[in-house]
């Protein structure tokens, strides 16, 4: 007897990362809930290996949980990249165009700053090298010379 096997049934998301995948697809206009999920892990699997210190542990405890392990699964880098080598190194990662990876990045990085608050993204930006602010939807600040 020859009997039909299927998959085991996918572990639903909680609730709050259900919650974050649509605002990631609204604000990416992703087709689907599977390519604002391929896009949130990509963003913040590189993101994890950028961030360091308090406030990586402070992201991680306001994300989802889900979203959470993706961030601090990584090990950080011991060369910060600045902004656009960022977009560069997930782009050279997926195969994808700087345009789409940029795209994909602010579309992450948007519903992350609504989990986080302007505060820690402000804590964030200071530990970063220069360029994430414009992919965190803010100016780009400069010191007075």
């Amino acid at each position: 007897m020859i009997s039909d096997r299927h998959a085991p049934p996918q572990q639903p998301y909680g609730t709050a990362y259900e919650q974050m995948l649509e605002k990631v697809r609204y604000e990416g206009a992703y087709p689907t809930r599977e390519r604002a999920d391929e896009a949130v892990r990509l963003v913040l699997s590189g993101l994890g290996r950028q961030l360091t210190g308090d406030e990586r542990v402070d992201l991680a405890g306001r994300l989802p949980l889900e979203a959470a392990r993706v961030l601090t699964a990584q090990i950080p880098d011991t060369q910060p990249l600045t902004g656009r080598a960022f977009v560069k190194d997930l782009a050279a990662r997926t195969g994808a165009t700087l345009a789409t990876t940029r795209w994909d990045t602010g579309s992450v990085f948007s519903a992350v700053t609504a989990y986080a608050g302007p505060d820690l993204i402000t804590r964030i930006l200071h530990q970063l090298p220069t360029g994430y602010a414009l992919l965190f939807g803010r100016a780009e600040l400069t010191p007075a010379a």
